[in-house]
């Protein structure tokens, strides 16, 4: 079997597993796409009436240990407002406002290959009312937790640096 028809066959095999890539992939094949291709990612500025800014913590692999901005990759054929919005539902878990004009539009080159490049659009938010994150049992340094920031923290995720300002 030539090098042709085995990239044909793996293909196939690839879209008999993914009916509807706008629902999202697999971990194993969005990493290997992400190795090929950058991202457009949406993050989130999200700020009170007072100017606090909403930031939550994060510990992974390719970004990193520290605060960072709430955010998302686009989906396959998913427009840039939907991904936003669900992206508060997510992880902030509430409605938010946004502006959908890009206050930034950044490109990010890691050192790593695998989710290595991404076109990351910053948008600017805000939450209606006094909004409390509930933290649901997490303690601050869970993935996941949220809090309130008056400035930008020492310990933002190197990847969200070139926010620093915004804060």
């Amino acid at each position: 079997m030539n090098d042709s028809k085995k990239i044909q066959d793996t293909i196939e095999i690839l879209n008999k597993q993914i009916p509807d890539p706008r629902l999202g992939l697999p971990e194993e094949v969005f990493l290997f796409i992400s190795r090929l291709t950058p991202m457009v990612n949406v993050d989130l500025l999200i700020k009170d009436k007072k100017g606090l800014a909403l930031l939550s913590w994060r510990d992974d692999l390719y970004a990193g240990t520290g605060w960072h901005l709430p955010g998302g990759i686009i989906r396959f054929r998913e427009n840039i407002e939907s991904r936003i919005l669900k992206v508060a539902e997510t992880e902030i878990g509430t409605a938010i406002e946004f502006d959908p004009a890009p206050i930034a539009i950044n490109q990010v080159f890691c050192n790593h290959e695998t989710r290595g490049h991404f076109i990351s659009l910053l948008i600017r938010c805000s939450i209606s009312g006094n909004f409390i994150p509930e933290n649901k049992g997490l303690t601050k340094t869970d993935a996941g937790y949220l809090m309130w920031h008056d400035s930008c923290p020492e310990n933002i995720i190197h990847v969200h640096e070139m926010y620093r300002d915004y804060l």
